[in-house]
């Protein structure tokens, strides 16, 4: 009886057309979390005219959906933990389909302000748990570049948002967050189904003691890759045991504390930005820089951002991709509250999209592999948890910054990136290439 690591049957198994399966299914449901998200900037306007609201007040759908964000994100990622990956994912997508169509038809912002925050909770427990799965069915050598070609479907929810959002101002139509609420809700709705595809984690199995189902998903990814089975003479073992599954047990404390403190300051500046600048963009606008169409060009200048943290994260390592890209982001904002032209606020704008989103893709790749299978979703979920209170301050305390100075607002961001660079200089561990444990 010959005995073999998941690792290595992942590694002979390679990334073909069992993972682009997989990309694809995850890629659908993270694009319609990514216009689930990012539909607060883009909705704000159009819920106050409904409501005989102020943008400020029509926000707070923005500060329940986060809020639930990050009930959800600690939560479900807890719960994958122990129930497995699987059972939590399709549950999530179902809630995030239904409540996110019901919200379609509120007829009271109370009632509104509830479906977000339900819409958020689902959304929270499906990104951590995405991620942690994900990462499970992918060999060591490419891992990176993978996980980060997921987070850029991000980048199609964004496109795919802001062109809605775009649509719907130019036909003028009434209550038009009501159509783009149906848009996010449409990809949901799909994913569902295509869930009940993807089988549990090997991985999470084998923690339990379940050999033969993990050998039996093993054996499926090899033979759909068009390799040979492991055989009856051969069984898969678990990775050696941890000596703590907590995320901040006395070897994980310092990565934990250093790569939450990153999640939670990146995410106060990135949805700082893109929770504000829609709104601002599409109402005074700056010169040229005004209105849907450029947000649509906001949305492009992310994807070449995803491609070179992909090339980025396997090239020069997870922890060098994530330390250039929040220096860029930094760049990108003190560039603009230096800017004195409508141009170079225009070009200080595509650099916060292309590095700031650069900078979520070597995040997503570098995270879950800094825990153990045991705790992986535990430690995506806190991340997530943590990027979600970020989101649910940027809105309502930076909108009192906002109030003063928009470019202070902007100054502030670029402090926090720059603190977040120093954040992953500290983290003591890089994975590129590493097997997960």
């Amino acid at each position: 009886m010959t005995t073999i690591t998941v690792d290595d049957a992942l590694d002979r198994a390679g990334t073909g057309t069992y993972q682009r399966r997989l990309m694809a299914i995850f890629g659908l449901v993270w694009a319609a979390d990514a216009m689930q998200v990012l539909a607060v900037g883009f909705t704000a306007a159009s819920i106050a005219a409904t409501f005989g609201l102020t943008v400020p007040q029509a926000l707070q759908t923005g500060t329940l959906f986060f809020l639930g964000m990050l009930f959800g994100a600690a939560g479900f990622g807890r719960l994958a933990d122990r129930i497995g990956r699987r059972r939590v994912l399709i549950a999530t997508v179902a809630c995030d389909a239904v409540f996110g169509l019901l919200s379609v038809f509120a007829q009271d912002f109370t009632v509104l302000l509830l479906l977000r925050f339900l819409t958020g909770a689902a959304v929270g427990g499906t990104l951590p748990v995405d991620y942690a799965m994900m990462a499970e069915f992918l060999p060591a050598r490419n891992r990176g570049r993978w996980l980060v070609m997921l987070e850029g479907f991000w980048a199609v929810g964004t496109l795919i948002v802001a062109l809605a959002a775009w649509a719907a101002s130019l036909a003028g139509v009434a209550d038009a967050w009501r159509y783009i609420f149906a848009v996010t809700a449409i990809p949901a709705l799909i994913g569902v189904g295509l869930r009940f595809l993807v089988p549990e984690s090997p991985l999470y199995l084998l923690r339990l003691g379940k050999t033969s189902e993990a050998k039996a998903i093993v054996d499926e990814i090899l033979v759909v890759n068009g390799k040979m089975r492991l055989g009856a003479g051969a069984s898969l073992v678990p990775p050696p045991p941890t000596a703590s599954a907590g995320i901040f047990s006395a070897d994980l404390r310092k990565r934990s504390l250093m790569i939450l403190a990153i999640w939670f300051l990146v995410s106060i500046s990135y949805y700082g930005v893109f929770t504000w600048m829609p709104p601002r963009l599409a109402g005074e606008g700056f010169g040229f820089v005004r209105g849907y169409g450029f947000l649509v060009v906001l949305a492009l200048a992310q994807i070449p951002g995803y491609a070179l943290a992909a090339y980025g994260v396997e090239k020069w390592g997870r922890r060098p991709t994530l330390i250039g890209f929040c220096l860029l982001s930094a760049l990108g904002c003190l560039l603009f509250v230096a800017a004195g032209t409508a141009m170079l606020i225009g070009v200080s704008l595509l650099i916060m999209s292309f590095a700031l989103l650069g900078t979520w893709g070597a995040l997503y790749a570098y995270t879950p592999e800094l825990y153990p299978t045991a705790s992986r979703a535990t430690g995506m979920g806190a991340a997530g948890a943590m990027a979600r209170l970020g989101g649910l301050l940027a809105p309502s305390l930076m909108g009192l910054v906002v109030a003063q100075s928009f470019g202070l607002a902007i100054g502030i961001f670029a402090g926090l990136l720059l603190v977040a660079a120093v954040a992953a200089f500290l983290i003591d561990a890089e994975t590129r290439r590493v097997s997960l444990a």
